[in-house]
């Protein structure tokens, strides 16, 4: 038995292959997509691990930890050095985007319950993924403790310091209160708000400086301890020149903006708080006895009750029964399943007992699915803000003139106090604040924006990918498609009402989707009939109907039972296969009479939005066989389409479409979620499972498809107020740091130009996003996006 060229998963003893394609796959689906995209290099858009997989130990086990804390791509980096430098650890991945490490460790060497404890430290709390947070108020804490002492000390400003500044006396006298009394206060006061309240910041920049990669916290960090150590020097020489003042505002500043962005997106990611686990925990042997899935073993039967889900991928030792594969496997029409049969943990029985005997394996194809997805989550790397990517050429450029003309104005016969203290204002002037506010600010108000219009961002690092995108793939059913079937056309030489109500009369006593899209369709008219002697069939079911034998189901039921089947029904029945959707044979009589269309219900509006993105290709791809999405090939929206492609083999080709450009995709159900965590940008529709709400970086609250459009539309616009805020700041740096290398400005001037441009970007984040205008350039997703206005969710 080999693996499936593409996805990898056991082909079984039937590989599908073909002439034209080199290799062998597990399914048709898999084929198609190999055939279309090729073998491509996959190292560009897949995180690989740090250690190769072959020189991993045989017994290595692999556990997922939640991390809270991580906020940025050196988080991910810091983490998996210290993961990977912990004996019996051999390799780890993190992302910041999903708050996730993956440790793969030697559990000879590591207890699992530990493995949280290796990770935590430096402001980071590790924790088994799927378990509860412990409570923290630290961020508040951290704040009001900050707040507190940072009024406190400027009082002493206000009063002593500020108008001796500019030459006049204190507006209060010190009396019997020593000078160096008031300022020792200030000095402690200043230095529990670095200590405490910025902690996080100088968390970031000592990993910034461990890893080699300065960022943002690294310069907030530099200028807040710089001005500290300088007034402290100074105070302990009898100086008044102190700049606590400084390190108090850039700390508190950026503080708040980071206490705010947080808050706003723990109130958005409340709106996800009820949706739904969908994994077994209980199986129900063949006795009637339940246990722990984890308890099951190979060979047992078990009994899958209606409306329950299979516990364990296995083989039907008794029944016969309609499955519902679409959360696996995404086929939307359920399959009917006999002794003998295959059958996947995670689907559902519909309409009958099962008794599905245990595979060799006692695995789920479910939690196979979950691993899967848990896997590309935690291997996918958070996108770099903006902001860090310029400090890693911007601090150290400011560092090294801090440093310079301190060297210079030494070296030229300056006092070495006048020296410091203008390294000592560059370092100030170099607008920490502003670049601290930048993002969080510009994030917070889309955060807010997108919540206000039903759109949950789950992963802020969507503002900087969403403008990029290149392929937008969709899921079918359930996205393009309700998931849910309706009659789509009736014919008969009887008059439609009679066939569709005869037929309702008998499908009201089948529980299959197909039965209740027939009952639904005849508008409930259907219980006026006198049905008795209910027989049900493997594709079908019979019943009289006011005196007459009435068959409903597959045509071939007709043929096996020796009914006649007209030409006029056979033509139907072949018009409704080309057309993708489902023949169902309606007769009386010993004659098929008519023939009922059931296919899956479009969501309304979904054309429209596909072809709103006409600068990206648009791709379909669905586990749906290709009889049943092929009418989707046809259509002008529609690029380019893939059926009956499995989980793992639609994570593979959103590898293999990313290798050349950015990928968003949207979808609904777990069958989706290792695909959209794999998709640069991952889009779910609320209504869907769980898990693929748990892999998107966007939810849609309402399900309503519409909504995407803006998605992409408040991403764009978030990210261009952004870059807006970066660049005021560096504007600004481009005029004050060259003031500030010549002496005209002293560290108090400074630190009032400093707060003057936060004081902008604060100003410009706060402004309404819904009144930027779409971008102009003809390649933006946002151009062909409804503008943002009223905030009401369209009906339908």
């Amino acid at each position: 038995m080999s693996d499936c060229t593409l996805c990898e998963l056991p082909t079984g003893s039937d590989p599908v292959t073909d002439d034209s394609v080199t290799g062998e796959f597990c399914c048709r689906g898999c084929l198609e997509v190999y055939r279309s995209l090729g073998d491509v290099d996959l190292q560009e858009v897949s995180e690989t691990s740090t250690q190769d997989p072959t020189n991993l130990p045989d017994d290595a086990e692999t556990a997922y930890l939640t991390v809270d804390g991580m906020h940025c791509s050196t988080c991910e980096v810091f983490l998996e050095s210290v993961a990977c430098d912990h004996p019996g650890i051999v390799d780890a991945d993190a992302s910041y985007a999903a708050e996730t490490v993956k440790v793969v460790y030697d559990p000879d060497e590591n207890d699992r319950d530990k493995l949280p404890d290796v990770v935590s430290g430096f402001g980071y709390r590790a924790r088994e993924r799927g378990t509860e947070p412990e409570t923290s108020t630290d961020d508040a804490s951290r704040l009001l403790v900050g707040g507190l002492f940072g009024m406190m000390t400027m009082v002493w400003y206000i009063l002593f310091l500020y108008p001796t500044y500019f030459g006049y006396d204190p507006i209060v006298e010190f009396g019997t209160f020593d000078g160096l009394y008031l300022y020792g206060q200030m000095a402690v006061l200043t230095g529990i708000i670095i200590l405490y309240t910025g902690r996080p910041l100088l968390r970031g920049a000592y990993v910034s400086v461990r890893m080699g990669r300065p960022n943002v916290d690294l310069l907030i960090a530099i200028a807040a301890s710089a001005a500290y150590i300088y007034s402290t020097g100074r105070l302990l020489v009898g100086g008044t020149d102190l700049y606590y003042d400084v390190s108090i505002v850039v700390i508190l500043a950026v503080t708040v903006g980071n206490y705010y962005e947080e808050r706003i997106k723990r109130k958005a990611a409340g709106l996800l708080a009820d949706l739904t686990e969908l994994q077994v925990d209980e199986a129900t042997r063949a006795d009637g006895e339940t246990v722990p899935v984890e308890e099951v073993q190979p060979g047992e039967q078990l009994l899958v009750r209606p409306g329950e889900r299979i516990p364990v991928d296995g083989t039907v030792a008794e029944g016969t029964a309609a499955v519902d594969e679409s959360l696996v496997t995404g086929e939307s029409m359920p399959e009917n399943k006999g002794p003998g049969d295959s059958v996947r943990g995670g689907t559902v029985v519909t309409n009958a007992p099962l008794v599905v005997e245990v595979g060799e394996d006692a695995t789920s194809t479910l939690d196979r699915v979950v691993e899967l997805f848990w896997d590309v989550q935690a291997t996918r790397p958070g996108a770099q803000r903006v902001a860090d990517k310029l400090a890693t050429i911007f601090v150290p450029l400011v560092l090294t003139l801090a440093a310079g003309v301190t060297v210079v104005l030494l070296a030229t016969g300056a006092t070495l106090q006048g020296a410091v203290l203008t390294g000592l204002t560059v370092l100030i002037v170099s607008c920490p604040c502003a670049l601290g506010l930048a993002t969080p600010l510009a994030i917070a108000s889309g955060l807010q924006t997108a919540a206000d219009r039903g759109v949950v961002v789950a992963t802020p690092a969507l503002f900087e990918e969403a403008e990029d995108v290149d392929v937008l793939v969709f899921d079918k059913t359930g996205t393009l498609t309700t998931g849910e079937m309706s009659v789509t056309n009736v014919t008969g030489p009887e008059d439609d009402e009679t066939v569709l109500d005869r037929a309702a009369a008998v499908e009201a006593y089948a529980d299959h989707p197909i039965a209740t899209a027939i009952t639904a369709a005849a508008d409930d008219q259907h219980p006026t009939a006198d049905v008795d002697t209910i027989t049900e069939y493997d594709r079908g079911v019979a019943g009289t109907v006011d005196g007459r034998l009435v068959l409903v189901g597959h045509p071939e039921l007709f043929r096996e039972r020796d009914w006649t089947v007209p030409d006029t029904v056979e033509s139907a029945v072949a018009a409704s296969t080309e057309q993708g959707t489902i023949p169902t044979a309606v007769g009386w009589d010993g004659t098929a009479r008519g023939l009922i269309s059931v296919g899956e219900t479009d969501r309304e509006g979904w054309e429209h939005v596909a072809a709103s993105f006409d600068a990206a290709e648009t791709v379909v791809l669905t586990g749906d066989d290709s009889q049943r999405a092929e009418r989707l090939r046809e259509n002008p929206v529609v690029d380019t389409l893939y059926t009956g492609v499995p989980p793992d083999g639609k994570v593979e080709t959103v590898r293999r479409l990313a290798a050349t450009g950015t990928v968003a995709m949207v979808g609904d159900g777990s069958n989706d979620a290792p695909a959209l965590a794999a998709a640069d940008v991952g889009i779910a529709l609320e209504g869907g499972t769980q898990l693929a709400t748990d892999a998107a970086d966007a939810v849609v609250l309402d399900g309503d498809l519409r909504r995407i459009p803006e998605v992409f539309a408040v991403a764009e616009r978030t990210n261009r107020r952004i870059k807006e805020n970066l660049a005021w700041a560096f504007v600004y740096n481009g005029v004050a740091i060259p003031l500030a290398l010549t002496g005209l400005l002293n560290p108090l001037f400074a630190a009032l130009a400093m707060a003057g441009s936060s004081l902008l970007v604060v100003m410009n984040s706060s402004r309404s996003l819904t009144g930027d205008t779409a971008a102009s350039h003809p390649d933006s997703l946002a151009q062909h996006s409804p503008e943002l206005g009223p905030q009401e969710l369209p009906s339908d």
